[in-house]
Order: structure tokens, then sequence, then C-alpha cells
């Protein structure tokens, strides 16, 4: 897998080791106890795709800029912030398989640190004058929250239609990588007309990653993600409500009580995940999966043969394809 992830960056390798120069400047501060704590979210980076789909879809539209880098940068200052302030109300003590912030350092202090990385991306943004850039991932930020918000309040109830739970995985998980798109395209000086076709080619590939997501649930123990968590947290995933759908009224009644009353019991955990694969589930949620899969690629293909092109083509088959 790394050596994927490295072959994929090979046309963006030095811009790449810049970047995580650059981002570690943007991080400092006259804080020690800031600095350490920002050091160790460094030190615990997962696989940097965000800043190779910036930097991919620069290459892919025009030139990568100096502006790439703030953008990149903006982006994984904001979404870092977003993380650490989600550890902290989810009460999680793991990410990554590392220590939390807030499992390390208590609430508070993870707080703070998720306002100062806040902050840090939105003056360096500020500072340049990269309004544009500040305005497409602002809007990121505000679709993720709504996003989120959508999920915890139609959790109540277990009422999610397919309908909302595209709305659910649009906002939430691929309005980020919309936006690394766009960014990429509009640090390389892209008409707003290619900005906007990067933003949805983006939004595809988003969709397509949070379904493969989806179905790590249904999945082997070794993927990295617990199988049954996400009805462990009563969450409405493509593969469940389509196996809702198709259930009869009486199927239906029992998997609800079961994810309502049951879902810390494991045994009832195996029953709902049965019922899911026995109803096609699965094979529907990969479907659709494909569907934006390829609508991504169409996009893609719509761009001048290149390196940059070659390795984001590939970039999205391995967030289709990857183990975990």
């Amino acid at each position: 897998m790394k050596q994927d992830l490295k072959q994929i960056q090979s046309p963006i390798a030095s811009e790449m080791a810049d970047f995580e120069k650059k981002f570690r400047s943007f991080m400092q501060s006259k804080v020690k106890l800031l600095d350490h704590i920002t050091q160790y979210i460094v030190r615990r980076k997962g696989k940097q795709m965000r800043p190779m789909f910036v930097f991919l879809t620069s290459g892919v539209t025009g030139h990568i800029t100096e502006a790439t880098y703030r953008g990149a940068a903006l982006i994984e200052l904001l979404h870092t912030a977003t993380l650490v302030h989600d550890d902290v109300v989810d009460d999680a003590n793991y990410r990554r398989g590392f220590f939390s912030i807030n499992a390390l350092w208590k609430n508070k202090i993870a707080v703070l640190v998720g306002d100062y990385l806040l902050s840090r991306g939105l003056l360096l943004s500020v500072d340049n004058g990269d309004f544009d850039l500040l305005r497409i991932v602002s809007n990121a930020v505000r679709e993720m929250s709504e996003g989120e918000l959508l999920q915890i309040a139609k959790a109540r109830n277990l009422d999610i239609t397919e309908e909302v739970y595209y709305t659910i995985i649009r906002q939430k998980t691929a309005s980020l990588i919309a936006s690394c798109c766009a960014v990429g395209a509009s640090t390389a000086g892209a008409e707003e007309a290619v900005i906007e076709k990067m933003r949805l080619f983006g939004e595809k590939v988003g969709m397509a990653f949070q379904i493969k997501d989806d179905l790590f649930d249904y999945g082997k123990d070794e993927v990295g993600k617990p199988v049954g968590i996400d009805i462990k947290e009563k969450k409405m995933t493509l593969p469940l409500i389509y196996a809702l759908n198709q259930a009869s009224w009486l199927d239906r009644k029992k998997i609800i009580y079961l994810i309502r009353n049951k879902s810390q019991n494991k045994k009832a955990v195996n029953e709902v995940i049965d019922f899911v694969k026995g109803t096609g589930g699965l094979e529907y949620s990969q479907k659709i999966m494909h569907a934006y899969y390829q609508e991504a690629l169409n996009i893609l293909k719509e761009f001048p043969e290149s390196a940059y092109r070659d390795s984001l083509e590939t970039l999205v088959t391995y967030t289709i394809e990857r183990k975990k």
C-alpha cells in the first residue's frame, strides 16, 4: 500500500517534501506547550491524501504555484482542527492508532489547540490575500458540520432515506475532497468553469470513498475499522438502508429494534450484518460506489493526458480499492 502511494506521489514528490517543511513552519507558535502538541500532530499524520489531491489537481489544470502550498496547508490546518474537536465531542482516546490530543492533554487543551489550528489557517489565507481559497475551504467546513449534525439528528429516529444518506455523505466527506480539487485548480490559475468541474470531480471521488468506508463495517477485522462499529453507533449507512428497503415490514421492525436497543450486543450486531449481507446490501452499495467512481474518471478524462492526470486517476482507483 505504501508503495502504491509512493508511485502516485512520484510527479509531485519534491512538492510534497517541500510542503511538509512549509506545513511545519505554518504551525509554529511562541508557546512551548502548543509547539509540543503540534509536533505530535505532524508526526502522526496519515497518508496525506488531501495535499496529494491539491497538488495533482494543480498539475492537471495548470501549474503548481506558491499559493498551491498555502491552499494545501489551509485544508490540512482546518481539517486537523475539526478532527481534534471531533475527538473531544466523541470522547475518543485514539485516532489512527495514536492517542488523541484530548486523551494526552485533556479536553480544554484539545479544544484550544483546535481553535489555534483554525486561526492559523484563516490567518495564512488572510495575510496572503487568498480569499478565493478561504471561501472554498470555509464552505467545506460549514458543509462538514451540517452533515455531521444532520446525521446525528437522523440517527435518533433511524429514518434515513437513501436520498438523505447521499446528502449526509456529500456534506460530511465529499465536500472536503471536493474543496481539495477546487483549491488545486484555483491556485493553478484555472477558469471558474474548470474549478467547478474539478470540485465536482472531487465530490464524486468523496462519495465513492465514503461508501467504501461504509462497506468496511461488514468486512473482516483486519481492515483496521472494527466490524459493526457503525451499527453500534446507530449510523444508517447505504448497505443497511438498502437492506431495510428490501425487507418485509416484520423484518424491518425487528432489525430497527435490534439497532435501537441491542446495538452493544455482539450477537445482535452480527444478526444485523447477516441480514444486510443476505438482502444484497453490499452488492448494491458496491454498484453505487462504482457508478460514482466512473463519473469521477469521466470528468478527469476531459483533461489532457499527463503524469499528473495518470497519478490522479491511480489515486482515485486507490480510494475504492484500499483495504483500510
